[in-house]
């Protein structure tokens, strides 16, 4: 009588080892994982260094930039500022002219006095009056005047028209101002004409 065979019998190797493979494995292979080799992250790092290097330059680049644009708007911003300050440089320059004819048109009149004319009076005081209001609006707009009289002479704020001797004046002082300095917006607008102390006179030889 023979016997039957199991079809589905795997016969072991003469070695006793099994033909089946682990699954995902394949027969003969080394089961330790892949590791790279030093050579290659070797290689890298240089280029990591590269790229850091770029990464840096960029930066740097980029705050300079930065700060170029935060000048230039801080200098367009003054720029704008100063234009619309001082755009009106020359008409003030006009209107100046006008509040010294009113301070000529008084001192062309005579000094006050009792009894004198009712006409002087009124018209004395009218001139006053017009001149305190002038000189409020010019000054709520930026524009001032500065009589220098009895200070140092400054060639940046003072021109000088003449100069003579004087006991009561130090060489170099304003003795009189023929008209004042008038400035706007703390900018000088138009220099003060003056006179200007040579010091004591010379004693007689």
């Amino acid at each position: 009588m023979s016997h039957d065979t199991d079809p589905t019998h795997v016969a072991d190797s003469p070695s006793g080892e099994t033909g089946a493979s682990a699954p995902g494995q394949h027969p003969g292979t080394d089961q330790d994982p892949i590791r790279p080799e030093s050579g290659q992250a070797e290689a890298a790092h240089p280029r990591i260094q590269e790229l850091e290097a770029a990464v840096e330059e960029m930066r740097e680049k980029w705050l300079r930039s930065e700060a170029e644009m935060q000048n230039l708007r801080t200098r367009t911003k003054r720029e704008v500022d100063d234009a619309r300050q001082y755009a009106t440089q020359k008409f003030a320059r006009d209107v100046v002219e006008a509040a010294e004819n009113l301070k000529r048109a008084l001192g062309s009149l005579p000094a006050p006095a009792e009894g004198e004319d009712p006409l002087i009076t009124r018209m004395r005081e009218g001139i006053e009056s017009t001149e305190r209001s002038f000189l409020g609006i010019l000054e709520r707009n930026g524009i001032s005047a500065t009589d220098p009289a009895g200070h140092p002479f400054d060639a940046n704020h003072h021109q000088a028209m003449a100069e003579q001797h004087s006991d009561e004046h130090a060489h170099g002082t304003v003795i009189q101002a023929w008209t004042p300095a008038w400035t706007l917006h703390g900018r000088l607008l138009k220099p003060a004409m003056v006179v200007v102390s040579k010091g004591a006179p010379p004693a007689a030889g």
